[in-house]
């Protein structure tokens, strides 16, 4: 079997600790150097996919009735850095709601909750390491990060390994969201190419005629082609 080098990530690819344009970062960053802890069994070990239980792949269908908002769909593929499918993985998925709220006791946004949608979901990987939701598109939100500053639309991902130790945490963006230029957040990944990989693809073979929208999104979990984690 041919084994295929490491091609090692590029600078710029992944959001520093400290950003100052991102105004939490100043009060969490570490100060000091970082000091490395042994990890324990439970850390190192994990049930994997059977974790999560079913699939919980459908944000639509969590209340009485559908929820309000743009349907859209949200495929793509867990990848190595050689392009190999990773199977059996768990992916999170949690987002606002088309209004641009979180459920979530912390949220005081004055905008409407929505009685029909949890805004959280989950799926395990196929054996090509395919995964796929159906849920809404959120709304824009304010945030006092500074004067007038909103987030733009996104989808909060995660990916587990086999155990909790080694899950892993990006952002997905919408193509043409004007709020992305001026957003810390998604600025904070200094590499314009890597930037670019956090922005989802309409995808037409993905949509379902008078039904809903389709985006793709691939998460690449190392390399230098690897999706840019949350810090």
């Amino acid at each position: 079997m041919e084994i295929a080098p490491y091609r090692h990530e590029k600078p710029g690819n992944h959001p520093p600790y400290l950003y100052p344009d991102y105004t939490s970062t100043v009060k969490r960053a570490p100060r000091r150097r970082l000091i490395p802890l042994e990890q324990t069994l439970s850390e190192v070990t994990g049930p994997g996919a059977a974790w999560a239980g079913a699939d919980a792949a459908d944000l639509t269908r969590a209340g009485k009735s559908e929820p309000l908002g743009e349907r859209i769909i949200v495929a793509g593929r867990v990848l190595d850095e050689n392009g190999r499918a990773v199977p059996g993985t768990v992916v999170e998925l949690w987002q606002a709601n088309s209004a641009g709220r979180y459920l979530h006791e912390r949220d005081q946004h004055n905008a409407p909750l929505d009685p029909n949608f949890l805004g959280k979901g989950h799926v395990v990987t196929d054996a090509e390491g395919n995964y796929r939701f159906l849920t809404v598109k959120p709304g824009a939100y304010p945030w006092r990060n500074a004067y007038n500053a909103w987030r733009p639309q996104h989808l909060h991902f995660s990916v587990f390994g086999p155990a909790a130790a080694t899950r892993l945490v990006t952002q997905m963006y919408f193509p043409g969201d004007p709020l992305l230029p001026l957003d810390p957040i998604y600025n904070s990944t200094a590499d314009a190419e890597a930037r670019v990989r956090l922005v989802a693809a309409y995808d037409p073979a993905l949509s379902e005629a008078e039904f809903a929208l389709g985006y793709r999104f691939d998460i690449v979990l190392r390399g230098r082609a690897q999706t840019p984690m949350d810090r």
